[in-house]
């Protein structure tokens, strides 16, 4: 296989397949190289192709705190009170450019992640109440 852009599935599997095969090539070597090679335009052909929406805020605040074990209560340094935390996350409230700044800095969350829009549940309007 001669190495060259990948352009379509065909392309992309016979790199696949010549990746398989390059698998244990050593680096330095001839194979090592080839191998490097393809593993860069597979990578470019899947972030092209295959590429996933970044999460919106609120989600990748509650992975964070999945995967850190982190509670409520641990994101109060960052959004502030206990309330604000919950209206927070449970999409009451948006985060505030400070919110972002503290979520960034502290947690080490992509502020191109925190910055993104996301959808707040907006709170019914009271029934209207009929004089008797």
């Amino acid at each position: 296989m001669n190495i060259k852009p990948i352009k379509t599935t065909a392309d992309y599997e016979a790199a696949l397949k010549e990746i398989e095969r390059l698998f244990e090539a050593q680096a330095g070597t001839p194979q090592g190289d080839r191998l490097e090679v393809l593993t860069t335009l597979v990578e470019a052909y899947e972030d092209k192709h295959f590429a996933m929406p970044a999460p919106d805020p609120i989600a990748a605040i509650e992975y964070l705190m999945e995967s850190r074990d982190l509670s409520r209560r641990d994101l109060e340094p960052y959004l502030g009170s206990r309330a604000r935390v919950s209206e927070i996350l449970n999409r009451k409230r948006p985060l505030s450019l400070e919110m972002i700044r503290e979520l960034n800095k502290g947690l080490g969350i992509p502020a191109e992640v925190l910055i993104r829009p996301y959808r707040l549940r907006t709170a019914h309007a009271p029934r209207a109440r009929v004089a008797a």
